[in-house]
């Protein structure tokens, strides 16, 4: 497998996280991890605009192939849900025209593949990663992080659909762990 670039995403319409991963098979690299901040922007649509123009511009900047994205999940809010698709419906209609391929994981499934624990905090999360890719600091805004653990979900569930940790059960598991066995 020849190395590819992952835009990973973490929606949203007054931060915006994101994170750009190198990966071939075996390794990854962080190449950038920041967050887009809209506070300022007046409405819903020039935020929705700000959006995709800030996508483009990464596609164009880092030429990423593969978009990876974290699913809405259902709050108590039903208008911050809305408001969450559409983020995550522009920045898909981005990387789409640019032909790449996109994938949506959820947000337990992201924390479960970073910290082994689907109920883990932004903050562990965080620190978790902090020890991966040995970056100086956690960044104030978690968003940052988020971004990076959902293009960290889809390498490394590439690299379980690519046949490195791939298992048909229990006994072919143990047959290739012997050392894991107490």
């Amino acid at each position: 497998m020849s190395e590819i670039t992952i835009l990973g995403i973490d929606p949203g319409t007054t931060v915006m996280g994101f994170s750009l991963l190198r990966t071939s098979l075996r390794k990854s690299e962080l190449i950038e991890m920041n967050v887009i901040k809209m506070s300022r922007l007046p409405d819903q649509m020039s935020k929705l605009k700000f959006i995709y123009d800030a996508t483009e511009a990464l596609i164009e900047k880092f030429s990423p192939t593969i978009l990876a994205i974290e699913a809405p999940f259902f709050g108590k809010n039903p208008q911050s849900m809305i408001k969450l698709g559409r983020a995550q419906g522009v920045v898909i209609a981005a990387c789409l025209h640019h032909g790449m391929e996109v994938f949506e994981y959820s947000p337990r499934k992201i924390k479960q593949s970073i910290t082994g624990n689907g109920s883990s905090s932004k903050e562990q999360v965080a620190a978790m990663l902090k020890q991966i890719y040995r970056f100086d600091e956690i960044p104030k805004l978690l968003d940052a992080t988020d971004a990076l653990a959902v293009a960290v979900c889809h390498h490394l569930q590439n690299k379980m659909e690519q046949g490195e940790h791939k298992f048909s059960g229990w006994e072919s598991f143990l047959a290739k762990n012997k050392e894991r066995i107490l």
